[in-house]
């Protein structure tokens, strides 16, 4: 039986370790759970492993905001202390207060 936590929570904000991008959590898979095209499409020598967390993102980079899918082993804390500038943020979250987003919907 595989048993899975995440490190990082709902509204946590988040920075890829490679890619100059971050964005903040706003849903969580225990395991891989995109598609075979998507895993593919990632270099064999730096694609993640299944068997871990990855994350949904509200993310932003100089240019764009988008929704990025991202392992665990690829974030880290994000730690300026900045709001993400996403333009959906306030469909799920609250206002940025003490380095996170409060949740501002009913989860199932």
């Amino acid at each position: 039986m595989l048993k899975t936590q995440a490190k990082y929570h709902l509204g946590q904000v988040l920075r890829h370790r490679k890619h100059p991008f971050r964005g903040v959590v706003f849903d969580v898979d225990a395991m891989f759970s995109n598609t075979e095209e998507w895993y593919a499409a990632i270099p064999e020598d730096s694609r993640p492993s299944r068997d871990q967390p990855f994350y949904h993102l509200l993310a932003e980079n100089d240019q764009s905001y988008y929704v990025a899918y991202v392992s665990e082993q690829n974030l880290v804390p994000d730690d300026t202390g900045e709001p993400v500038d996403h333009p959906d943020l306030g469909d799920l979250f609250g206002d940025f207060e003490d380095g996170i987003y409060p949740l501002q919907f009913q989860l199932n």
